[in-house]
């Protein structure tokens, strides 16, 4: 069977194991039942996620334009304490800053590499987690705004990590950590502004099971860039990576807006 599309990054559906669905314009592919089953992935061209056209995509499945101008990739995405729209300050589109940042916003702890620091809306809450191939995850507090959450989650970073180390989450190295008691701690080092929103008692833990035969001992990217033709036999599939018996690794975000064709 063949299936061919624009790669965005794969739905999930949170069960044991997680769910996972490449979706494109007229078919959609359940990836778990694809374990143990060999795969091609082939290159097939560029069609920016934002604007449609074939152009070269940049970053983020948008093309250099699109990347440049839609209020979609602001700086305030990677970085929630640039948020102004609760200033009614304007980056590139206030009407569609204020939708998106004047909504709840969780500050949490997960555990994917190592404890890390982040920030969601409330409505990606457990999708964010799983992108990020966590198996545990437990929220500090929920804040009105994103702007809130980003100074909070700069205040933390001189705690804990923000980023997660990808190679490690795809090798399955992940401490034993306490998060119940690491949510704790961190009420300690929370700024000023959010102290009223933050309570001890609210501390749901929340557990994650991926779908993986093996995990690698050593990872290898895989780039559609310097191969545009790859095959191999799927073996697991966490946060938003293919994993492949040989221990080729494909990050799917990476590569959002790019056409593909995959063969079964």
């Amino acid at each position: 069977m063949i299936y061919e599309g624009v790669l965005t990054k794969m739905q999930t559906e949170l069960g044991n194991p997680i769910q996972y669905y490449l979706v494109f314009e007229n078919s959609f592919l359940n990836l778990n039942q694809l374990l143990d089953k060999e795969l091609e992935i082939s290159f097939q061209g560029y069609q920016c996620l934002h604007c449609g056209k074939k152009k070269k995509i940049f970053r983020q499945g948008h093309c250099y334009d699109c990347f440049m101008s839609s209020a979609s990739v602001g700086d305030w995405i990677m970085k929630p304490e640039l948020s102004t729209a609760h200033l009614d300050i304007e980056d590139r589109d206030l009407d569609y800053e204020r939708k998106v940042q004047l909504q709840p916003h969780v500050v949490y702890l997960a555990l994917s590499s190592e404890v890390k620091v982040g920030v969601t809306r409330g409505t990606q809450i457990p999708t964010r987690w799983i992108d990020q191939g966590a198996i545990q995850a437990i929220p500090i507090l929920e804040l009105p705004n994103r702007y809130l959450a980003g100074i909070t989650e700069v205040a933390l970073k001189n705690k804990y990590a923000d980023k997660t180390n990808w190679q490690k989450m795809l090798k399955n190295e992940v401490p034993k950590v306490d998060l119940i008691q690491e949510r704790l701690k961190s009420g300690n080092f929370l700024p000023n502004e959010v102290r009223d929103y933050y309570s001890e008692n609210n501390s749901h833990l929340y557990e994650f099971h991926y779908p993986v035969l093996t995990y690698p001992k050593k990872v290898t990217s895989l780039s559609l860039d310097k191969t545009p033709l790859f095959q191999g036999k799927l073996s697991g599939i966490k946060g938003q990576y293919l994993l492949f018996q040989d221990g080729t690794v494909f990050n799917i975000r990476t590569f959002e807006g790019y056409v593909v064709k995959i063969s079964l």
